[in-house]
């Protein structure tokens, strides 16, 4: 009995979930789509030539040994919108590390704004993400990441745990972007440092990258005149990072910013439910 207990490994959540567009007319239309295990993919019905696609993760969070696998390609000519039902929940793990991984591939003259809610990392929580994006030459691209190292107003800190995150971001086969983030250990001594955190718990990077970089650095500058954010902007390329102290505050300086890089476009309107 002992050794068939030992035997016994905890359930682990999985899930795959692929979606194609293609244009079709004047209109962005679905081209493929695949979901499987926890991974969920809804198409909100939209009014213009753009998709929003709402990726869920029905196991309500993500703990160690969790994995989920997401993948957006972009026909010539689409606009995709791709976001999150809710906030991504990153629980304690006992063992292992849960793993996210996104690969969007966006063609000639297409746009994607990969857009999710803010990811919330309790204690001990432990994860590792990885995002791959293959861009044609004349393809825009929107990312935003928000973190939140638990809940403020709950009284919640991520004193201990793990967390990487890593970017490869590619225009035309050669890399143009890179981030390598990684928080381990004990996080909240980390995070106090003034090169790291300052002690505050909410951060987000925002990249966009397209014709349009220095036109929007002049919109977006004004929105990040405070201690706490910055803006910086390089041939096609423009990042912009943000420090705030808890996830309400985040959010005030966060959505105005994603709405200049989407021409004045609101967020998601699941980002307000």
């Amino acid at each position: 009995m002992a050794m068939a207990a030992a035997s016994i490994r905890p359930q682990r959540a999985r899930g795959c979930g692929h979606l194609a567009a293609k244009s079709l007319g004047d209109r962005t239309r679905l081209a493929e789509l695949f979901q499987e295990g926890a991974a969920k993919i809804r198409l909100p019905q939209t009014f213009d030539n753009t998709m929003e696609a709402v990726i869920i993760n029905t196991a309500g969070g993500l703990t160690g040994g969790d994995r989920m696998d997401w993948s957006v390609v972009a026909g010539p000519g689409t606009h995709i919108d791709v976001t999150t039902q809710a906030c991504e929940k990153i629980y304690k793990a006992s063992s292992d590390t849960a793993e996210v991984r996104t690969s969007i591939s966006v063609g000639a003259a297409a746009r994607v704004d990969w857009l999710p809610q803010e990811t919330i990392l309790f204690d001990r929580a432990s994860l590792s993400r990885r995002l791959d994006v293959e861009l044609d030459e004349t393809a825009e691209f929107l990312a935003v990441e928000a973190i939140l190292l638990g809940r403020k107003a709950m009284g919640e800190v991520m004193a201990e745990g793990l967390f990487r995150d890593r970017w490869r971001i590619r225009r035309g086969g050669r890399l143009i972007h890179a981030e390598e983030l990684r928080l381990d250990g004990d996080i909240a001594a980390l995070t106090v440092k003034s090169a790291v955190l300052s002690g505050q718990v909410a951060f987000a990077t925002v990249l966009y990258t397209g014709p349009l970089a220095e036109t929007y650095l002049d919109r977006v500058r004004p929105l990040v005149d405070t201690p706490m954010a910055g803006a910086s902007q390089w041939k096609d390329k423009l990042v912009v990072r943000l420090v705030a102290a808890d996830g309400f505050a985040l959010r005030k300086v966060l959505i105005p910013i994603i709405s200049a890089l989407r021409n004045g476009a609101p967020v998601p309107k699941v980002w307000n439910l």
